[in-house]
């Protein structure tokens, strides 16, 4: 089967020196990347560049990706070409820098524009948040005949929470599978179908071999049946 993992975290840049980024080491969808190449599938492993873990990278394709736009324009490229399944378990940066502004020791704000390097001898400064587009919702646009498994991290509440989170994924995205883990979920890994039945795994091994059994029960008449109820649900 020939799927695409992506794993690690993006950054956004507030200047040309300083970024936002998260705690995502890249771990987990590398090591999911190397035990389906492990077992014999074709696989495309799209790693943050800020990545930390060091593992091996065994996939026989491996890019790396920096920012949320970076990241999707590659994906969007790979769309060209027959993609059986999409494991999207990078760390997606849920905020850009939008405006930002100077602000004076009275109390008013000056807005800043682009500049390479902020100074900080200036005061302080008052940073705009924005939201960036969610890349697993595109992806079914991208590839209407391919299986999406995402992931949701959560990190408060309790186990029925992350789980409700992971169905609003899979509802909201038109995805085929959610993978939840975090804080809120606690020890090792759920995994929500669409019809809103989760199971639990407790190891990356024993997830990973749920995800390829999913991958393995995939059909190819099915692909044209998946692409039909994908474009009745994003209309």
């Amino acid at each position: 089967m020939n799927c695409i993992v992506t794993a690690g975290p993006t950054y956004e840049p507030l200047d040309e020196v300083r970024r936002l980024t998260n705690f995502s080491t890249g771990r987990l969808g590398t090591e999911l990347a190397n035990f389906l190449s492990a077992r014999g599938h074709k696989v495309a492993l799209l790693v943050g560049e800020s990545a930390t873990y060091a593992g091996p990278r065994r996939a026989p394709h491996v890019e790396t990706f920096t920012t949320t736009a970076d990241l999707a324009r590659r994906l969007q490229g790979m769309a060209r070409h027959p993609v059986d399944a999409i494991f999207h378990a990078a760390a997606v940066s849920d905020f850009s820098f939008g405006k930002l502004w100077l602000r004076s020791p009275a109390g008013g704000l000056t807005e800043i524009k682009s500049t390479r390097k902020i100074p900080t001898r200036e005061g302080n400064y008052l940073v705009e948040l924005a939201p960036t587009p969610k890349i697993i919702a595109r992806l079914p646009g991208w590839f209407p005949r391919t299986r999406i498994v995402g992931w949701k991290f959560e990190a408060d509440g309790a186990r029925a929470d992350a789980l409700d989170a992971a169905k609003r994924q899979i509802t909201e995205c038109a995805t085929d599978l959610c993978v939840v883990n975090g804080p809120a979920y606690g020890d090792g890994f759920g995994l929500v179908a669409g019809n809103g039945k989760a199971a639990h795994l407790a190891s990356a091994p024993l997830l990973f071999l749920a995800l390829e059994k999913f991958l393995q029960a995939q059909r190819p008449a099915a692909a044209g049946t998946v692409a039909a109820v994908r474009k009745r649900i994003t209309r």
